[in-house]
C-alpha cells in the first residue's frame, strides 16, 4: 500500500511560484488573495475596472508581511492570460495556484435576453477561465504541482430565474473542472471548484434581506469563509482531491 504524504510535506511552505486571483479587487475575491498571501503565497490581485479596490487588498496584503501585485487585466479578452503571466513570472515566477473568480451577471429571462449579453456572461466566466486555465497547466505540469481553483455557484446546480446565462457559465465551469482534474491528476496538479451560495458581497447588496430565510443556516455567508475553502483546495493537505466541488451555502442545496 502506498503511503499518504507525510505531515511534514503537508507543513511545507509555499514552493517556489506565485498565486493569482481573477477579480480580486473585491468580495470572494479580495478575501482570497488575503488567505492565500497569509498561507505564504506571493499573490497577483487581478482586476477589471477596479484598481483602487485592488490596489486596498495588495497594500493589506504587504502590510501584514506579503507580497502582491495588482494586475489590470480583462479576462473576457484572448491576451488577458498572457499579459497576467508576464507580469507574474517576472515579479514571483511561475503561477503554481490559479484561482478563477472574475465574473459577471446580465440577468434577464430567456424570452427577452439578448445575444449580447448571453455571449458576455459565458466569455468571462467560462471561455475566460479556460483561456486562462490553459496558459498556466503548463507551468504546473513542469512543476509537478499545481492547483486550480475554479469559483462555481449553487445556480449551476439548481433554477434562478432571470440568470440563464448565469447558470449555464457556472454549470459549464463545473463540468470544465472535473474533465481538466482527470487529464493532469497524474502531473501533480488538481483541479477543483467551490459552488458559494448567497454571499454579502458588493454583487448581492440589496438582495440578502429575506432569503436568508430559504437557507438552513438562516443568514448569508461572508467571503472569508468561502476564502477559507478555496485556501484549503489550494493546500498540500489537499493534494488527493481533484475533480471536486465544495458546495458553500450554508445548506442551501442540501
Amino acid at each position: 500500500m502506498t503511503a499518504g504524504p507525510d505531515r511534514a510535506q503537508e507543513a511545507k511552505t509555499p514552493r517556489d511560484g506565485c498565486a493569482l486571483v481573477t477579480g480580486a479587487s473585491r468580495g470572494i475575491g479580495a478575501a482570497t488573495a488575503r488567505e492565500l498571501a497569509t498561507a505564504g503565497w506571493a499573490v497577483g490581485v487581478n482586476y477589471r475596472r477596479d484598481r483602487e479596490g485592488a490596489e486596498r487588498v495588495a497594500g493589506e496584503i504587504s502590510a501584514n508581511g506579503g507580497r502582491a501585485v495588482t494586475i489590470e487585466a480583462d479576462v473576457a479578452r484572448p491576451d488577458a492570460a498572457e499579459a497576467m503571466l508576464g507580469a507574474l513570472e517576472s515579479a514571483f515566477g511561475p503561477v503554481l495556484v490559479l484561482v478563477n473568480n472574475a465574473g459577471q451577471t446580465a440577468d434577464g429571462l430567456s424570452l427577452r435576453m439578448a445575444d449580447e449579453e448571453w455571449e458576455r456572461v459565458l466569455e468571462t466566466n467560462l471561455t475566460g477561465a479556460f483561456r486562462i486555465t490553459r496558459r498556466m497547466l503548463g507551468g504546473m505540469v513542469r512543476a509537478r504541482f499545481g492547483r486550480v481553483i475554479n469559483v462555481a455557484s449553487v445556480v449551476g446546480q439548481r433554477a434562478n430565474p432571470g440568470q440563464a446565462n448565469y447558470a449555464a457559465s457556472k454549470a459549464g465551469l463545473v463540468a470544465f473542472t472535473k474533465t481538466v482534474a482527470v487529464e493532469v491528476a497524474r502531473r501533480g496538479v488538481t483541479v477543483n471548484a467551490v459552488a458559494p451560495g448567497l454571499i454579502e458581497t458588493e454583487m448581492t447588496e440589496g438582495v440578502t434581506n429575506g432569503l436568508a430565510d430559504g437557507i438552513p443556516a438562516r443568514r448569508p455567508g461572508l467571503p472569508e469563509e468561502v476564502a477559507a475553502c478555496i485556501g484549503f483546495l489550494a493546500s498540500e493537505r489537499a493534494s488527493y482531491v481533484t475533480g471536486a466541488l465544495l458546495t458553500v451555502d450554508g445548506g442551501m442545496t442540501a
